[in-house]
């Protein structure tokens, strides 16, 4: 379980195992770069970078998960995303929450 709140409802936290996190640095190929220049041509979404996109981020946040289960925890809070362009055409995806151990909460 995931969620960028600080407490999953009808869950109590039982431990806390602290921050967890997924880092995935990809670049642009030379022939995305170029489909990508032929998409700003018509305008619109740039497909090519929106998948590219979308797949770095599922990759670092499948990482984290990895790292959380790890652990033994079965849930992440606070789950956040950052990206930092470490160089032209090159780009790092951050992934991180912080990891716990839940159980339904009492009636």
């Amino acid at each position: 379980m995931t969620t960028t709140a600080f407490a999953l409802d009808g869950y109590r936290i039982v431990k806390t195992f602290g921050v967890v996190r997924g880092i995935i640095v990809r670049s642009r190929s030379i022939f995305g770069t170029i489909g990508a220049g032929l998409q700003t041509l018509v305008g619109g979404n740039i497909s090519i970078f929106t998948d590219l996109c979308e797949q770095t981020r599922r990759d670092a946040l499948e990482q984290m998960l990895q790292h959380a289960a790890a652990l033994g925890a079965n849930a992440v809070i606070g789950l956040r995303y950052d990206a930092t362009e470490i160089m032209q055409g090159v780009t790092e995806v951050l992934c991180y929450g912080t990891a716990v151990l839940v159980e339904p909460a009492a009636v």
